[in-house]
């Protein structure tokens, strides 16, 4: 293939407070890996960055360790409600649904709305738009989930939010997840795109509007692209996908963006993580929290952020 620039790609699958022990980490690993693996070979065949990113995240949402899609949390009410949208960064258009139910990848109906006129759909709208599009119905329950719920119900919801990984066997069982999954690329020619995707922080209130389909969790230009992870609540008081993005527009390094956005996040003790790309194919990513479930390729290897130690703490490839 004749390429402009060397195909770059970054995953996310959350973050959260632990992964119990090296067998859960390597589990989560070989996940990551795969997914990254055939979604860098969909760069490199040609395909698009928003074919990637749109590939890439429906592999999250259909692996159900992830909180998007199948697996994904169960609100307070017992029903799975699903946010995720999509931006491509030289057309700069975001388009997405919020609180969809009864679909198999929200990601594909954010995909489908890119040529709308109507971009961002909510619960009903984004049912009718489903129907329209005649996508079959999909139950995203796993019993995982169900389980979590029920037990919670018990307590009287008394958690903020259900674990970012479903696997019980990968997460401390007093960790807290911040469940959502996304994926930046930068194809060979240069062209940029995000795409991010929840079912939520689970067991909260009927009508809570994540971050993730607002440009304060997903967002993209020609300079850089960001997805968010992390308190729905606390990315959108940052406002840190587009914080991040309009300074790398106005002239800092993806790096110095990085870091002056989590250093002003850490000031305010917030509770999040983010992976990003520019258009020169810089990687990086940050978090607030112990983990970040993160996967990339550089263009000559696959690498992740699982085992970076530090809470607060921001790096670049």
């Amino acid at each position: 293939m004749n390429f402009k620039v060397q195909p770059k790609l970054i995953i996310h699958g959350g973050a959260g407070s632990s992964l119990k022990d090296k067998g859960g980490l390597e589990t989560v690993r070989r996940s990551l890996y795969k997914i990254v693996e055939e979604v860098y070979s969909l760069l490199m065949s040609g395909g698009s960055a928003s074919e990637a990113v749109v590939k890439g995240c429906q592999m999250l949402e259909d692996n159900p360790c992830f909180n998007a899609g199948t697996g994904s949390v169960l609100q307070s009410d017992g029903q799975v409600r699903m946010s995720a949208s999509l931006m491509n960064g030289t057309t700069q258009s975001l388009s997405g649904v919020i609180n969809v139910t009864r679909v198999k990848n929200p990601i594909e109906l954010a995909q489908a709305l890119q040529s709308s006129r109507d971009r961002v759909l909510s619960d009903y709208g984004a049912a009718e738009f489903a129907r329209e599009l005649q996508v079959p119905t999909y139950n995203p329950l796993t019993d995982l989930r169900l389980q979590e719920w029920m037990e919670e119900r018990q307590d009287n919801f008394t958690k903020t939010m259900a674990g970012v990984v479903a696997a019980k066997e990968l997460v401390s069982k007093d960790s807290a997840g911040r469940g959502t999954i996304g994926v930046v690329a930068l194809d060979g020619q240069g062209n940029l795109s995000v795409g991010t995707s929840t079912g939520g922080k689970g067991f909260e209130r009927i009508g809570r509007v994540s971050d993730s389909a607002m440009p304060a969790g997903n967002y993209a230009t020609v300079d850089a692209a960001v997805s968010c992870t992390g308190i729905g609540e606390d990315i959108i008081d940052e406002c840190l996908a587009a914080r991040i993005v309009v300074r790398v527009r106005d002239g800092m390094t993806l790096q110095d963006a990085m870091q002056r956005s989590f250093d002003e996040s850490e000031e305010n003790k917030r509770d999040l993580g983010a992976i990003a790309l520019d258009a020169q194919g810089a990687i990086a990513w940050g978090k607030t929290c112990q983990v970040l479930v993160a996967a990339y390729h550089d263009g000559n290897k696959i690498g992740d952020t699982l085992e970076a130690s530090a809470q607060m703490q921001v790096g670049c490839v």
